[in-house]
């Protein structure tokens, strides 16, 4: 379904004539395509997600290496890419209900948490993944061991 959006809003941007959108939805495309041809079957909504967020995760990486550089016009042309990749990600959730999340996932799981606090980080990702960006996740996680 959502491989099926992009495929339409890229035809659209076609039409228009909106030669930036296009180019970064065939891209991602693209790199679907590929991960499906590696898989050999189509992709489900969450391997497309996952395409989608790594190459969110190539972008911000990128912003901030050109930012570092000094390369303005390159930051302002990765950040009109992201702001169309964005569209396509669902919303994160706040830091607030991350740590609650987090709490929670704990609290079920003290007899592990108690016993190898690491291990509570494979169950953490596994679980919230797709509603925050790992980054975020292992940085609540820190602060959680520091309590």
């Amino acid at each position: 379904m959502l491989r099926q959006k992009l495929q339409d809003d890229s035809l659209a941007a076609l039409k228009t004539g909106d030669k930036e959108k296009l180019s970064v939805l065939r891209f991602i495309i693209a790199q679907i395509k590929n991960k499906e041809i590696d898989k050999k079957t189509d992709l489900n909504d969450e391997e497309t997600l996952f395409v989608l967020k790594k190459f969110a995760k190539e972008l911000n990486e990128s912003i901030e290496a050109f930012t570092k550089g000094g390369r303005t016009d390159l930051v302002a042309e990765n950040k009109k890419q992201l702001e169309i990749v964005s569209v396509y990600l669902p919303a994160e959730i706040t830091d607030e209900e991350l740590k609650k999340e987090v709490d929670k996932i704990v609290t079920e799981n003290k007899q592990i948490y108690d016993q190898n606090p690491k291990a509570i980080i494979g169950i953490c990702m596994k679980l919230l993944k797709s509603k925050a960006d790992p980054q975020r996740i292992m940085k609540v996680l820190s602060a959680y061991g520091s309590h």
